[in-house]
């Protein structure tokens, strides 16, 4: 039986040419952009890859195709990347969420969507426990 072929989604979200510093620089209030510069260095470490913003709003980590489990549609995606958004940071590990449950438990103040950790200031986890993260999600991508 021959694989059903899939069409590329048009994402919304897509790389950009603007400056990733300039994008964090002008982020308020003081301690998110502070906390974006500490994720930018994290991953930026952790993955060898140069950061790319994407639609103006997602600091992104390399490439990736990703192939939707319920629709079976694919989709050029960063291989982790996180925002800083008006409530939140919201990282983005490139796989689900609940493959971190081990870490989850050691990890201390945050929220999950089904692919993302919604975490309101780096104060509230142990940046340890965040690099295994980081390290691992790049592992599976």
């Amino acid at each position: 039986m021959t694989e059903k072929k899939t069409k590329l989604a048009d994402n919304k979200t897509k790389p950009t040419n603007e400056n990733v510093e300039d994008f964090l620089n002008s982020i308020t209030p003081d301690q998110k952009r502070k906390d974006s510069f500490v994720l930018l260095e994290m991953m930026k470490t952790a993955s060898n890859e140069v950061p790319v913003l994407w639609s103006n709003s997602f600091v992104g980590f390399g490439f990736k195709r990703h192939k939707s489990p319920t629709t079976g549609r694919e989709s050029d995606w960063m291989r982790i990347g996180f925002a800083p958004r008006k409530t939140n940071l919201s990282l983005y590990f490139g796989n689900y969420i609940d493959e971190h449950a081990g870490s989850l438990e050691k990890l201390g103040k945050y929220k999950t969507g089904l692919g993302c950790l919604y975490v309101n200031k780096l104060a509230d986890i142990d940046l340890n426990v965040l690099k295994e993260m980081i390290e691992a999600g790049l592992k599976v991508n």
